[in-house]
């Protein structure tokens, strides 16, 4: 089976977290496309969502389901999101869609996070991917020069601009022993909106799919 498959293996086991009649927070990413397809199956059963991204929003939309403004939801029970990387502590790299911002905040909102993921990533220290940082503009030179102090490689993913209208830098080479504290310490740096690493925040619940089914860690 492919990683494709395990992903979408992993999202459909998400289904049975969703009450009925209830609000559901939606991320982004590959993954998330596979959930977003399966929510479509139980649309009628749920209010709405709540969107973390313009792509998640629109395929939300395509299938019927009503996309709810978080400031009019206030709190919800269920977030279902994926990660580009994932240690055993649940700590988490996001990012890779650049929607790194809106997901950390659909993520505070919400009860309970569940991450959905092939077995492909999980790690034992983050940092093999790339940590994404969401900059204002104007600071992205100086933000790139603190990140090198930590140690990192920062690069600017040139010709993406975020949902926020910010760019996103992706520090290279860390190896993040201490995610609580680096993800102080970044978002910290002035001009830094916010930076990939969901450890302060982190899953819940991680259903893993691979070989063997699906793997639940709580």
């Amino acid at each position: 089976m492919s990683q494709d498959q395990f992903k979408k293996m992993a999202a459909e086991a998400a289904i049975p977290f969703i009450e009925p009649g209830s609000i559901v927070g939606v991320g982004t990413g590959s993954t998330v496309t596979h959930f977003i397809n399966a929510l479509g199956d139980i649309r009628h059963d749920i209010q709405g969502a709540v969107s973390s991204s313009e792509a998640s929003t629109k395929q939300l939309k395509s299938l019927g389901i009503e996309v709810m403004d978080l400031n009019s939801v206030g709190s919800f029970d269920v977030y279902v999101d994926g990660a580009d990387e994932i240690t055993a502590h649940k700590h988490m790299i996001k990012g890779g869609g650049a929607a790194l911002t809106r997901e950390k905040i659909v993520a505070a909102v919400a009860r309970q996070f569940i991450c959905i993921i092939d077995d492909s990533k999980q790690v034992d220290v983050l940092g093999r991917f790339p940590l994404p940082v969401e900059v204002i503009p104007m600071a992205r030179s100086y933000v790139a020069r603190e990140l090198v102090k930590l140690g990192g490689d920062p690069q600017w993913r040139q010709g993406v601009v975020t949902d926020n209208g910010n760019h996103i830098i992706d520090v290279h080479n860390l190896k993040i022993l201490n995610p609580v504290e680096l993800e102080t310490h970044i978002n910290n740096i002035v001009g830094v909106v916010t930076n990939g690493l969901f450890a302060q925040r982190g899953a819940d619940i991680v259903l893993i799919g691979g070989a063997n089914g699906v793997q639940t860690i709580k």
